[in-house]
């Protein structure tokens, strides 16, 4: 085995970036299996499957919010009925501007509003609809909460999302097919041309009859339409080929997190494909994915297409979505949410914590603190890389200068038959650990299938921890280790592993 002694300082090592110019034009976020595809082929094309920009930077995001609030909150109720009177929301002091400093000093770049939940209620002053704060007494049926809230995002620098739901239980043509779904893209459109730009649109699949007995059937590629034409920069989660639910409301990610995953592509012709602007909006079929394994090497083998497919994982700070004052004291705690954190972010998916306002139209203090002791927690974990300083000894990979436009930058990686290597870290002086992070360079796909990692305790080598995925990120917490050397062993991935981020931290106690 080539041996390759680098000594550098792991603050060039840590700052890798993959340039897109130097990324194969072929790849994209989806591949065609052939039914003479081999075992091996199949593996080098998933292997390959990269996410597109707009995937990249929502991934990059990490932790984001989102914020019930609506009629519900007024009500006391998670899903309303669609009959509640307009006067009833009448928040007393609301200012999204503390909602968006809260978010921002917790660490959050984005935030989601549900600007209309099941029951209707519009949060805009809707032209389509009676059922909106046009009707309410707040500000006199003059406000509009969602205009309030994507200034406030962008005064603090937060991405906006919004939130819509199809499911309506106010609109009387609701389970009328044609004429609701032409509602529902009218009400599209008004929120992504009058609010500026969009970074993600929410829709989740409920759906029930209607008032005349029918079910409603979406229009999920006409409403991909308007969304592709007015925000093409936007992904769309849930029931859209961009960003998948993780199948939980838990904060509770897979410990095995793949994006790339089967899809049929059985309706899509791979010539016309490689020119479409979005050709898996065409076909997708909106369906939650809810098993432990989602892109394993048995998920991939029987597959005829393979798309890049990320997960967003969701949870509430409370046990309700919609603020309730009965469950102020039962707010999750920060070592709650941070153990959430390195379960979500931490597992290759993105953290979506909901922090609903109150009646007022405020975050309540209860989950200030919370948050608050969640990010002090977070920072003291992860000011100090311990490996910062240390030197690298290189078993089986090598260390490679991507040039791009602007400088030059790295990554680690194997030659490109060798799916197995070793990194060797020997710190500055004896540390004490209990964190690990990895990351891949994602931009060029998802590769390692199984990693562990070793200390050295002055004659042997111990394992001390082990991990299948790494993605974008991985974090570990472990009982505390003392050592002075670390070896990182990838074991087995699906092609030469492209590494490009590595860490030692101590959790504060």
């Amino acid at each position: 085995m080539t041996k390759i002694i680098a000594f550098v300082f792991l603050f060039a090592f840590i700052t890798t970036i993959y340039s897109q110019q130097t990324i194969d034009n072929r790849q994209k976020n989806f591949a065609f299996i052939k039914p003479t595809d081999t075992p091996e082929q199949i593996i080098t094309k998933v292997a390959n499957v990269v996410p597109t920009k707009q995937q990249y930077e929502w991934q990059k995001l990490e932790f984001i919010a989102f914020a019930h609030f609506g009629m519900n909150t007024f009500t006391n109720n998670e899903w309303g009925a669609g009959k509640e009177d307009e006067k009833l929301f009448n928040p007393s002091s609301l200012d999204a501007r503390q909602w968006a400093r809260v978010y921002k000093k917790a660490g959050m770049k984005l935030a989601i509003l549900t600007v209309k939940h099941h029951g209707g209620f519009c949060l805009w002053p809707s032209k389509y609809t009676e059922h909106s704060v046009k009707n309410s007494l707040w500000k006199n049926g003059k406000g509009d909460v969602v205009k309030e809230f994507v200034n406030a995002c962008r005064e603090y620098g937060l991405n906006v999302g919004l939130y819509l739901s199809p499911w309506d239980r106010n609109n009387p043509d609701y389970g009328d097919s044609p004429k609701y779904n032409e509602y529902f893209c009218n009400q599209l459109r008004e929120l992504l041309t009058n609010y500026g730009e969009i970074t993600e649109v929410w829709f989740d699949g409920a759906n029930v009859e209607g008032p005349n007995g029918k079910k409603q059937v979406y229009d999920w590629q006409a409403y991909y339409k308007v969304i592709r034409e007015l925000q093409p920069n936007a992904v769309i989660f849930g029931m859209a080929p961009d960003i998948r639910w993780v199948g939980t409301e838990s904060g509770y990610g897979r410990e095995t997190e793949w994006n790339v995953i089967p899809i049929d592509l059985s309706k899509l012709n791979e010539t016309s494909a490689a020119s479409m602007k979005n050709p898996l909006d065409k076909i997708y079929q909106p369906k939650d994915l809810m098993g432990d394994d989602l892109g394993g090497r048995e998920k991939i083998k029987t597959a005829n297409g393979l798309f890049w497919y990320p997960a967003e994982t969701d949870v509430s700070i409370r046990p309700g979505w919609f603020y309730r004052a009965s469950e102020d004291t039962v707010v999750k705690s920060p070592e709650k949410l941070v153990d959430i954190y390195f379960s979500s972010v931490g597992r290759n998916s993105v953290l979506l914590l909901n922090v609903p306002p109150d009646k007022r139209g405020l975050i309540s203090d209860y989950d200030i603190k919370s948050l608050t002791g969640m990010k002090k927690i977070l920072d003291k974990t992860f000011k100090n890389n311990l490996v910062v300083d240390a030197k690298i000894k290189s078993f089986g990979m090598k260390k490679v200068f991507a040039k791009n436009l602007l400088n030059n930058n790295t990554y680690w990686t194997t030659d490109s038959t060798k799916t197995d290597a070793e990194l060797e870290f020997t710190l500055s002086g004896t540390k004490t650990f209990d964190v690990v992070m990895l990351q891949e360079e994602i931009r060029v796909g998802q590769r390692i299938e199984k990693f562990h990692l070793e200390y050295w305790d002055g004659k042997n080598w111990n394992n001390f921890v082990d991990g299948t995925t790494v993605g974008y990120k991985r974090l570990l917490h472990f009982q505390p280790v003392k050592t002075n050397r670390v070896k990182l062993v990838i074991e087995q991935s699906r092609s030469n592993p492209i590494f490009a981020n590595f860490g030692l931290f101590k959790m504060p106690r």
